[in-house]
Order: C-alpha cells, then sequence, then structure tokens
C-alpha cells in the first residue's frame, strides 16, 4: 500500500523518468487496491507513477510490454484522430519502466481536467463508458494479438473457475461445502453456460482480440465539465481475450443497483435502462469490429460473467477466503448469492436485452 512506501524513494524513483523539471511533491493517491499510486508534481506537470504489485503480477516485465505496447498504439491513434490517450513517461535512458529494489515502476502523464466514478450516476455516463470501452476494441482492433503476453493465463476461462468449484467442493478444506448446496446446484446446471465461449471459440464462431479484461467503470476518465469519456485506463490486463468478457463484465458490473455482498437479493436486479444505454455507447464505437456471432452472443455475456464471479467468490468462501478480501465471516458467500441473484436477472430479461440490442437503437 502506498503508505508503506517512503516518500522520499518515490520522489528518487520518480527522477528516473522523463518529466517536465524537477519533482516538487509527492502525494498517496488512495484509490485501487492493487498497485502503490502516487501524484507527483513537477515544476510544469502533474504525473501519476505506480509501483506494479508483483505479488498479483507474477510476470511485471510482460505486464509492462503490454503497457508499453497497447499505450503506444493508442497514442499514434489519438494523434492522428485528434483524441487523448493515456500516456507512458518514458525513462531517462529510453525504457519503458524503472526496476528499484525488486519493484517494477511505471510513471503516467496525469490526465488533467478529468475524473472518475465509481457507481453509474446518470444514462449518460452509462453511455459514455459503454462508448469508451468499445471505442478501446476498435482502437486496438489492429493490433496483432500475438503481440502482447497472456499476463494472466485463463482470467476469463469461465469452464476452468467452474472446475476449481467443483474440486474446492470435493476437498471441503474449511467444511462448509454442505451449508451451500443450493449455490452449488444452481452454478452446477448452468455448466453448459460456463463452457458457452470456450466452445465457441474451439469452433472458430469467435476469435481471440487484444482486450482490457477489466472494464469496471472506475476505469474510465470522464472529462470533468462535459461528462464525456476521455479515455480508459488500468491497462494492467490488456492481453489476448474475448471482447465478450470485455461487454459481459461491463454490463455485469454497472447493471448492479445493490452492493456487491447485497443480503436482500430482491435488491439485486439489473437496471435495464442502463443496460441499453451501455450497448448503445458500446456498438455504436465498436462499429464493425465485432463479429455478427459476437452480436449475437452480447445479450448472454453478462449472464457468463456473473456466473464466473459466483464461481470465484464461492470457492473462495470453500477455500477459507484467501482471495478475496472479507470484512466478516461469510461475505464471500454473500457476494456469490448476490451474483447468482444478478445472473437470473439476467437470464429473464434476455428476451428484452435481445429486443434492445436487435432494434438498433443500442
Amino acid at each position: 500500500m502506498p503508505a508503506m512506501l517512503d516518500i522520499g524513494e518515490v520522489a528518487a524513483v520518480a527522477r528516473q523518468f522523463e518529466l517536465d523539471g524537477a519533482v516538487s511533491t509527492v502525494e498517496p493517491i488512495e484509490v485501487g487496491i492493487i498497485n502503490a499510486t502516487f501524484l507527483v508534481r513537477g515544476v510544469v506537470a502533474r504525473y501519476v507513477v505506480q509501483r506494479l504489485n508483483a505479488g498479483v503480477f507474477r510476470n511485471p516485465e510482460a505486464v509492462m510490454g503490454n503497457v508499453e505496447r497497447v499505450t503506444a498504439h493508442l497514442a499514434g491513434k489519438a494523434a492522428s484522430g485528434g483524441g487523448r490517450a493515456l500516456r507512458l513517461v518514458r525513462t531517462v535512458d529510453g525504457g519503458g519502466w524503472v526496476k528499484e529494489g525488486g519493484s517494477y515502476w511505471r510513471c503516467y502523464d496525469y490526465v488533467e481536467g478529468c475524473k472518475t466514478v465509481n457507481v453509474i450516476e446518470t444514462l449518460g455516463q452509462a453511455r459514455e463508458a459503454g462508448r469508451a470501452f468499445g471505442e478501446f476494441l476498435r482502437l486496438v482492433g489492429d493490433l496483432p494479438v500475438e503481440e502482447l503476453v497472456e499476463t494472466i493465463p485463463q482470467f476469463h476461462d469461465t469452464m476452468s473457475r467452474y472446475e476449481r468449484l467443483m474440486q474446492a467442493a470435493a476437498r471441503d478444506v474449511c467444511g462448509r461445502a454442505g451449508a451451500v448446496g443450493r449455490e452449488l446446484a444452481a452454478i452446477r446446471q448452468r455448466k453448459p453456460l460456463a463452457a458457452r465461449f470456450q466452445d465457441l471459440e474451439a469452433r472458430g464462431e469467435i476469435r481471440r482480440r487484444v482486450v482490457h479484461n477489466d472494464t469496471k467503470i472506475n476505469n474510465v476518465m470522464f472529462d470533468a465539465v462535459s461528462g464525456e469519456a476521455v479515455c480508459v485506463i488500468d491497462l494492467d490486463t490488456v492481453m489476448p481475450g474475448l471482447a465478450l468478457h470485455d461487454f459481459g463484465d461491463l454490463v455485469r458490473s454497472a447493471t448492479n443497483p445493490a452492493a456487491e455482498d447485497e443480503r436482500e437479493l430482491a435488491r439485486v436486479v439489473p437496471r435495464m435502462d442502463v443496460f441499453g444505454a451501455i450497448a448503445e455507447g458500446f456498438l455504436a464505437a465498436a462499429g464493425d469490429i465485432l463479429t455478427q456471432r459476437e452480436r449475437e452472443e452480447l445479450a448472454i455475456a453478462p449472464q457468463v460473467l456473473a456466473l464466473e464471479l459466483a464461481a470465484r467468490f464461492l470457492t473462495d468462501h470453500l477455500e477459507g477466503d484467501g482471495y478475496f478480501q472479507i470484512q466478516r465471516a461469510g461475505q464471500n458467500l454473500d457476494r456469490c448469492r448476490a451474483q447468482l441473484a444478478l445472473l437470473a436477472g439476467f437470464e429473464a430479461a434476455e428476451e428484452q436485452m435481445l429486443e434492445l440490442l436487435g432494434k438498433g437503437i443500442c
């Protein structure tokens, strides 16, 4: 965490990047739980300096190699199209990152005049978030997927998440499986859904492309005045994957009006007005980058991602809560139940979602 790092150490690292003038101040940015992030003020400009969490990203040089390729690609598109993109600041010796004391550091230009939000506040924000991630897919659509490394293998492999859950239930190391029979049965009966996208890929009906893989609303920078989406951030998970995962996870996370660990499951009903706005922005920006088969699966994608998260939360509950942090006993089980409620909501709304997508209004 940022508080555990000495400010002088961060300033010394920052001086190894090509900043515009000397470092004047360094302040921790208390956002995110993965990387340690700091706002560095130079004489002229501001920068974001981050220490990569090597405990999460086991191959930090591959992660940074992906970030370098993607930011350079996006910068080229922004230069020709007049837009803005996240810019990685080079080191004084021309590199893309600094290795200091066993840690990997990188530096970005601070995106001025922008803000992030944690919860969808308006349909306009939902539309802009969809547009931002749709545009990201379009802009990296001509970036050869083989140029990027799969830094977290099987990241969105829903079937492997399903299989790990079944193994955890069989081992039952914490003696909790007997109390979650209903949840296990709900996930088990949806095994075909868990395998759906992997099966489509195996048959060549959908293909891997460069995708973001972490399409949460707080990974979109909004112009603080106009409210328009400026760019997407947090590129550490950008790697080969499926466009359906990007759309599905955005819809899954943004349409839920309740807390992730909501116990009153009647509150966990996906908002179709938010879905429509997201889809409108996403499809308009993605354009013809999506294939017809991918478009046909857009209404299913949120179901797949909700199932995947339910399986992950329940696995962690059965294995002793070692991955997802908890503040109370049973929290991961509550998270699983909320995702299953959300999944049921998506299933019930599937026809409505297909209708919205088919009308061409989204």
